[in-house]
């Protein structure tokens, strides 16, 4: 993510207006939502955009916004203040990034407009946290000049929760800026222990919403198969110690990898890949499994359907019979597999690019901007 950028010259400002003065607001540094902010102050520096990214100190040494372009500041309250302070525009991305930024334009004497883009759901915990999360919403939908919602379900939500302008938004994986060389499945596969046996692999940080709690019933399953499948999971998070204990207890098939960076190695060496999460957007692993060409097995919940069409197998969320079949019967089926993998190439071109969203959301900028004059 370290990569110097290609340099543009700053095109001419229209009818000599300077150049427009953004703030881009992190409230985590989740992989989908810091790499759609480095990937949007990319195109939006290439286009004469000046760009300031607040965001964790953690999300700038991975994400490396300021190599994209962009002048970073730290994510405390009195520095997201003095910086939307300057702006004539403020894009925070996520909900709780939202509350943030409409925090620190509250106070000013001026109030830039906000973009929210609508990366997970807040709202999708069960008890009291997901209240919690529908009230974050709709004070977040509420004071939002735009929201961005990267799945139709989120842009329903967004109106449901009083949004005045809610709409889809083109949100893009962003691809490496230089692709790495491709990896030798069976090396990786031979690093990873899993020689002679299938390779299952799920991606994403150890939280429940994630469903691995389901996922570890439907391995405990595929003990029964010959040979037996290997699952690793790769990323961290506060249930690593819960999940390790099972794994331990009930001797499942289970590596736990701990964050990776290498995702696509994993994944170029897979045979089937899961997504068994309780919501999900935009899910980052389903679009880096269907580039790659790998047969996904993912919950039929949230984004996921309009994600994936007809390239993925869905299942219900929660079922672990359910999951733990449909992954056999992919591992048993390399036809159905290849069917698959070709369908995800496919669908995966059919998704916007870069460009494309770098474009929306240059448009809805633009439109504010007239707003206000």
């Amino acid at each position: 993510m370290s990569s110097s950028p290609v340099s543009f010259p700053p095109p001419a400002q229209p009818y000599g207006r300077p150049p427009l003065r953004t703030v881009q607001v992190l409230g985590g540094a989740g992989a989908g939502s810091s790499a759609h902010v480095r990937s949007l102050t990319t195109g939006l520096a290439a286009r004469g955009v000046r760009v300031t990214v607040c965001a964790p100190v953690a999300a700038e040494g991975e994400y490396d916004f300021t190599g994209a372009g962009a002048e970073f500041t730290p994510d405390a309250a009195s520095a997201l203040r003095a910086a939307c302070a300057g702006a004539d525009l403020v894009h925070a991305h996520g909900v709780r990034a939202g509350l943030r930024a409409a925090l620190a334009l509250r106070g000013g004497r001026h109030r830039a407009p906000l973009v929210v883009t609508w990366h997970g759901g807040a709202a999708e915990a069960p008890g009291a946290l997901g209240r919690m999360g529908q009230l974050l919403e709709r004070r977040v939908a509420r004071a939002a000049a735009v929201v961005l919602g990267a799945s139709s379900d989120q842009v329903d939500r967004a109106r449901s929760r009083g949004a005045r302008d809610a709409r889809l938004a083109a949100v893009a994986a962003p691809l490496p800026a230089i692709p790495e060389p491709a990896a030798d499945p069976e090396k990786v596969r031979a690093e990873l222990g899993s020689v002679e046996r299938p390779l299952v692999i799920a991606v994403g940080s150890l939280v429940a919403r994630r469903g691995y709690s389901v996922l570890l019933d439907a391995a405990r399953a595929w003990r029964a198969l010959d040979p037996v499948p290997l699952l690793l999971i790769a990323g961290e998070g506060p249930l690593r110690a819960e999940l390790s204990r099972r794994i331990e207890a009930e001797g499942l098939p289970v590596r736990l990898l701990g964050r990776r960076r290498d995702a696509d190695r994993l994944l170029a060496a897979a045979d089937v890949a899961v997504l068994p999460s309780r919501w999900e957007g935009r899910s980052l692993l389903a679009q880096e499994a269907l580039r790659s060409g790998v047969a996904l097995v993912a919950t039929d919940v949230g984004g996921v359907p309009e994600l994936v069409g007809d390239a993925a197998v869905l299942v219900p969320y929660g079922d672990p019979e359910a999951l733990a079949a449909a992954v056999s019967g992919l591992l048993g089926d390399p036809a159905r597999r290849a069917a698959l993998a070709s369908a995800g190439r496919a669908q995966a071109a059919s998704w916007p690019s870069e460009d494309d969203t770098v474009a929306q959301v240059l448009s809805v900028y633009d439109e504010l901007m007239e707003r206000g004059r």
